[in-house]
């Protein structure tokens, strides 16, 4: 009961600023500061913020909200559960999750943007069992991104992850990149592989092939986002026919 209270609440915090600011100018100047699961170099600037919310299998919800306390420094919660959606009880994830992260050096024509972060939030339902999330948080990571102008916009990213999900006996460094491409001023294609390292042996649930996932992000204007994810095409996990299908909506904005 007091961790739905909890979800309740968080979901009462973010809701308030969104119908706020819903007949608000155009949004601030926003850098996506995530791909699909993992995170970017992005850094929202400072007195904006960032709600989510995530959609998953098992009726899962995922919402949260990060706020840029300065130009190069952010914060952000986030909490939810499965069972959310539906008919069946909701079980709630026994922790919220915390990210933070710091931008080192800024992107310039042939210096990537750098930030370093944590990121306890993993994604998609928590598994009791092994004490984790079906896909580990980052953890401790370091991340560069670029971009490029190329009939519209690409950007590259690439960076570590040290997740703190490790009671499944395997506790190795990991490594992830993506990249995102405009397709036109309001839709773009996101590709993003976890190569996993973290997830193969021991008790672990990967079977070594790391996670592929895509990703379409259409925007509305006014700082709203809406996104479509197939994710885990490499079928790195068992009972996986195709591939995860997720729902995400953003939206940003400044107070």
């Amino acid at each position: 009961m007091r961790n739905r209270l909890l979800f309740l609440m968080l979901i009462l915090i973010v809701s308030v600023p969104v119908f706020a600011q819903s007949t608000a100018g155009e949004a601030a100047s926003f850098e996506p500061t995530t791909l699909i699961d993992k995170p970017t170099a992005g850094m929202l600037s400072k007195g904006s913020y960032l709600v989510q919310a995530g959609f998953f299998q098992r009726g899962g919800v995922l919402v949260g909200v990060s706020v840029g306390l300065f130009d190069r420094f952010s914060f952000g919660i986030s909490y939810g559960g499965t069972g959310i959606i539906g008919s069946n009880a909701a079980t709630m994830n026994p922790l919220p999750g915390v990210n933070v992260r710091l931008r080192l050096f800024e992107e310039s024509t042939i210096i990537p943007a750098i930030a370093l972060g944590f990121d306890s939030q993993g994604k998609d339902p928590y598994l009791d069992s092994l004490d984790r999330y079906t896909i580990k948080s980052p953890g401790f990571y370091a991340v560069a991104s670029q971009n490029y102008a190329m009939i519209g916009n690409l950007s590259v990213h690439g960076g570590l992850s040290y997740s703190t999900e490790r009671n499944d006996g395997d506790e190795d460094l990991s490594g992830f990149i993506g990249a995102e491409k405009s397709l036109g001023s309001a839709v773009s294609f996101l590709a993003e592989y976890d190569f996993a390292i973290n997830d193969n042996h021991g008790r672990a649930i990967g079977k070594g092939r790391g996670y592929l996932n895509f990703g379409l992000r259409w925007s509305w204007g006014k700082g709203l986002v809406v996104g479509f994810d197939l994710k885990n095409i490499t079928k790195n996990q068992d009972n996986v026919s195709v591939g995860n299908r997720t729902l995400q909506i953003e939206y940003v904005n400044s107070f």
